[in-house]
């Protein structure tokens, strides 16, 4: 379990501690171990697509990319009348933020929260709970470490990434995607199509 700071937390509590948080946090569902797995790199979003997926506003998203909060992957701006492309690991953290914002989460907790989620892979991602008191952010990547956090006191809400992986994977599925290159706009084929057939694929068990 790591502070998104520079402190490890060991929390330890008693056993009975552990079972009362365990029931409370309901750690069934809170960590995801099934494959997820992100769209070709090469294929991005335009910013009102990603804006919508991640619920915020765009304002919000350029200012988040100016300030390199969270920047376009798959094609930055680079002059006038280039657009901005994001990958679905962008989108993902866009995501993050806003839920975050909306728990009370300051902006530079927020930011030192993604920067260490910016540098994990793409397996460690769907592993990671972020946990907060309200004041910081921790992570953890194991249900044993959720429930010593909520043993501790320390954590209020939760956010799994996995499950928040799979919200944007649902809301990008019906909308439209660009190659890096631009060259080959699609609506719906390719990439698309990959979201799509995994999220039928789940409905349909």
């Amino acid at each position: 379990m790591t502070r998104t700071g520079d402190t490890d937390l060991t929390a330890q509590s008693a056993s009975e501690a552990h079972a009362d948080a365990a029931a409370a946090a309901g750690v069934q569902g809170l960590l995801f171990d099934d494959d997820l797995r992100p769209m070709p790199e090469d294929v991005g979003f335009r910013g009102p697509t990603a804006c919508a997926a991640a619920g915020i506003t765009y304002r919000q998203l350029d200012y988040w990319a100016r300030t390199g909060l969270v920047s376009p992957s798959v094609r930055p701006a680079t002059g006038s009348g280039t657009q901005r492309l994001y990958g679905f690991r962008d989108v993902l953290l866009l995501k993050v933020i806003k839920r975050l914002l909306d728990a009370g989460i300051s902006l530079q907790q927020i930011r030192t929260a993604i920067a260490h989620l910016s540098k994990r892979g793409i397996d460690d991602l769907t592993q990671i709970t972020l946990m907060s008191d309200g004041a910081s952010v921790y992570m953890c990547t194991s249900p044993d470490e959720v429930i010593d956090l909520l043993a501790g006191g320390q954590g209020v809400f939760g956010i799994a990434l996995g499950g928040v992986w799979r919200e944007v994977e649902g809301s990008l599925s019906e909308l439209p995607t660009e190659r890096a290159d631009g060259s080959d706009e699609e609506s719906g084929p390719h990439a698309n199509d990959e979201l799509a057939a995994r999220r039928r694929a789940r409905m349909t068990g």
